[in-house]
């Protein structure tokens, strides 16, 4: 009995060590862009940035634009307001803003920005999960401007499907906060 016993056990052995055929996920696909190259923003307002030249600046009224990136399907928003003592009430609707996509978002990340030699002060929202802006941010001098923007993608959100292309533009955010000048 103790033969027939390891018998049968190195036949188990040998059977199970069989390479079985497992289907394999379909692919994703892989999005690259090119390495962003920046030119400074071209325009009378009262600020000034570096733009990435894969965007095209769109409706210019008031100071307040679009950068279009037709190649990523999205466009970050940005809008300018003048300072008149309503500072509080112009931080607490850029921070309601950003705070209304939470509904949807798996987190939200806080990045504080300050550039004291240029007097810009803000702070940089990256929005991780289904919601409708994966980014937001804010920057003013506290005294005379105030500028937000938010990142907007064509399609309904999917964050895997939209991560690379939010990812190279949240860097191109965060160039925009760390070039942006102000004219007077």
């Amino acid at each position: 009995m103790n033969r027939s016993w390891i018998v049968l056990c190195n036949i188990l052995i040998l059977l199970g060590c069989k390479d079985e055929t497992i289907p394999k996920p379909n692919a994703m696909l892989r999005l690259e862009y090119p390495n962003a190259t920046y030119s400074l923003m071209d325009n009378e307002c009262n600020y000034t940035f570096e733009q990435n030249t894969l965007s095209v600046m769109k409706d210019s009224k008031d100071c307040s634009l679009v950068l279009d990136y037709p190649m990523m399907n999205g466009s970050v928003y940005i809008t300018y307001k003048s300072v008149e003592g309503n500072l509080r009430t112009l931080l607490t609707d850029a921070q309601k803003l950003s705070y209304e996509h939470v509904v949807k978002a798996d987190n939200i990340l806080e990045q504080p920005f300050v550039n004291t030699e240029d007097k810009v002060y803000g702070m940089f929202y990256e929005v991780s999960g289904d919601a409708a802006s994966q980014s937001q941010f804010y920057v003013t001098d506290s005294i005379n401007h105030f500028v937000t923007g938010s990142l907007y993608f064509y399609a309904k959100p999917n964050y895997d499907s939209i991560l690379p292309a939010a990812v190279y533009l949240q860097k191109d955010i965060r160039r925009i906060m760390e070039t942006l000048k102000w004219s007077e």
